[in-house]
């Protein structure tokens, strides 16, 4: 392949510095450590359905906003976001960010114990 070639494609590919939360509307930047293809905010966990397949294939055609629903723990122990997007229902999971707000996680992480899916009364009658 040509040297022009290789520059076009390069360009192409190029991520951009930095996107707009679908939620907050804070401006974040899509370099994070703990991550290589940000594409949730730091700030209140929202993302962007924006990966199909693998993550940073940016080829999904939704593009709809992707609330945090749920944290979950790999064997290593780190933290995934679940995200579901309000524009298919898919559900994803994103790998948390070393920037993300801590006070975010853990209301992600405790939201089923503090809003669980059956009334509390249940639980004395078993």
């Amino acid at each position: 392949m040509s040297k022009r070639r290789d520059t076009i494609r390069t360009r192409r590919h190029r991520e951009p510095e930095s996107f707009r939360c679908v939620h907050c509307r804070l401006d974040v930047p899509t370099r994070a450590s703990g991550t290589r293809h940000r594409n949730h905010c730091p700030n209140c966990l929202y993302s962007k359905h924006v990966d199909a397949h693998t993550s940073g294939d940016r080829a999904a055609d939704c593009g709809a906003g992707m609330e945090p629903i749920a944290i979950a723990v790999r064997g290593d122990g780190e933290w995934v976001i679940i995200h579901r997007c309000a524009g298919c229902d898919a559900l994803v999971a994103n790998r948390s960010a070393g920037d993300d707000n801590p006070l975010m996680l853990m209301r992600t992480a405790t939201r089923p114990l503090a809003q669980p899916p059956f009334p509390m009364e249940r639980l004395t009658q078993l």
